[in-house]
């Protein structure tokens, strides 16, 4: 008999084939799992729930409240869990399916790309005749197809468009990136709604676990970061290596391979010709330009190898993916995050190493969370004078020697006091720049703001966004808010 195209739809299993494994996980005691877990079966055979079962780290207690104590676990990560996907490249693509397998039905997936051909050998969900649609649309498109009850909705935008609020309401956060400046910015939005009590005990309420996923070639790692508990991307950025960086006399004088002429004209010509113009990675004429002018330079030194995959690459410092790294990854990362909200097996602690270079080595390291980080700690200490205004406050985070954030846009309890953009918000909110922050913040010793704004990170500006503790000197319960910097 013939084999099927490699493009035929296979028949989706029927119900409730597609469970069996999961279940299994489910209604299983054992050594490893979770002190709350109930492994009792239901009524058909799987685990019944108490309230006290699962959605410990974030759900919201009104709703753990009023879950029927009768329901399945299964049938309740898909009603309940809300999980936002961050990519949807070769790693995302990947975990929207697994995810989508372990039970959640109920999806989002963000990213800005669009599907180029060079996509096609390793992203699954796509197809030819998806080159120049958005990837995170026509991968909730095709899960959706294959996966029945499974809703994913897509959106097709930078993460930085989203206001704070968009991310507070899912359950928990899988990241698919391979940029180290928007892990950190997804980082420090799921820390911003972490509050400490009086003893700076992590609220569990508040907690907004995250999975990280990432591969490079045939390495990759998976991790569990628990804001407050386990250490965040910033506890540990020192794990990522510097990026490769080329002397500018070289480049400039004498060029010797394909990657110093790429660089020549995103690191110089690019200055050179449009001078002022910030350059775009992500706007396809501008990476075109540089492919143009690097072939150009190429030829002139007798070069060879300069591709606009290769200028993709080295401009965005794009490492090669590899099918089955994504696959083994994403699927630890999945299992980790189900077992996050089920509680049928601990997390693992905390950081998952995979090398299938040669033959194959996983092992499991345990990081120590930093006390003092400036993302996931309780926040750093401003103190103001009950005089000092909006305008001031903005001023001292620029000059901060930690913090050094420019341009700030700032908030309290989803409250906009000052925003930078977009010009409408800019206006509304001018007005409070020369109002006192004591007034601002209704009157109260002390208070927990957020500042987003651009920050520099690994020599780049990035958007940051930072927990600050704002305490105000000689107002009685000010002195409460000790924490590790102070203005």
């Amino acid at each position: 008999m013939a084999s099927p195209e490699p493009d035929t739809e296979q028949p989706a299993p029927t119900e409730p084939a597609r469970w069996r494994d999961l279940d299994m996980l489910l209604s299983r005691p054992g050594n490893l799992v979770e002190a709350s877990f109930d492994p009792s079966p239901g009524v058909s055979g799987t685990p019944t729930v108490h309230s006290s079962t699962v959605f410990s780290l974030s759900t919201p207690r009104l709703l753990i409240s009023s879950i029927d104590p009768c329901a399945q676990l299964r049938d309740m990560l898909g009603s309940i869990v809300e999980v936002l996907v961050v990519g949807a490249g070769g790693l995302g693509c990947e975990l929207l399916k697994d995810l989508a397998l372990s039970g959640f039905k109920k999806l989002h997936v963000i990213d800005m790309d669009t599907i180029d051909v060079s996509n096609l050998n390793r992203q699954f969900l796509f197809r030819v005749q998806d080159v120049g649609k958005s990837k995170a649309e026509v991968a909730a498109k095709r899960v959706m197809e294959r996966v029945s009850g499974v809703s994913i909705v897509p959106h097709f935008c930078r993460i930085e468009d989203k206001e704070i609020d968009f991310y507070s309401q899912f359950h928990i956060i899988v990241l698919g990136l391979d940029s180290i400046e928007a892990r950190s910015y997804i980082n420090s939005v799921a820390c911003s709604f972490l509050e400490y009590d009086s003893n700076d005990n992590p609220l569990p309420e508040t907690v907004k676990p995250m999975v990280d996923g990432g591969t490079e070639g045939f390495k990759g790692h998976a991790r569990v970061i628990i804001p407050g508990t386990t250490p965040c991307f910033e506890c540990n950025i020192w794990l990522f290596p510097p990026q490769v960086k080329f002397p500018l006399c070289t480049l400039a004088e004498t060029p010797r391979t394909a990657a110093h002429c790429i660089e020549y004209a995103h690191l110089i010509k690019w200055d050179e010709v449009h001078p002022g113009k910030p350059f775009d990675a992500d706007d396809a004429e501008h990476m075109q330009w540089i492919y143009s002018e690097a072939l150009k330079r190429a030829e002139l030194f007798g070069i060879s190898g300069v591709t606009y995959s290769l200028t993709q690459g080295v401009v965005k410092n794009i490492i090669p993916a590899i099918a089955s790294t994504n696959a083994i990854i994403s699927a630890a990362c999945a299992l980790e995050a189900f077992k996050l909200v089920s509680g049928c097996s601990k997390s693992v602690s905390n950081y998952l190493t995979y090398n299938g270079l040669e033959g194959t080595h996983i092992k499991v390291t345990e990081f120590v969370r930093d006390k003092d980080c400036l993302v996931c700690g309780p926040g750093t200490l401003i103190e103001l004078d009950t005089s000092s205004t909006l305008a001031e406050f903005i001023k001292m985070l620029e000059e901060h020697p930690k913090l050094r954030i420019s341009k700030a846009s700032v908030t309290h309890e989803g409250n906009n006091l000052y925003m930078q953009s977009p010009e409408v918000l800019e206006q509304m909110t001018r007005p409070n720049l020369s109002v006192p922050m004591f007034e601002l913040l209704k009157g109260v010793p002390c208070a927990t703001v957020h500042a987003t704004g651009m920050a520099e990170n690994n020599g780049k500006k990035v958007s940051s966004l930072r927990k600050l503790r704002v305490a105000f000197k000689g107002v009685t319960g000010a002195s409460n808010m000790d924490t590790t910097e102070s203005s």
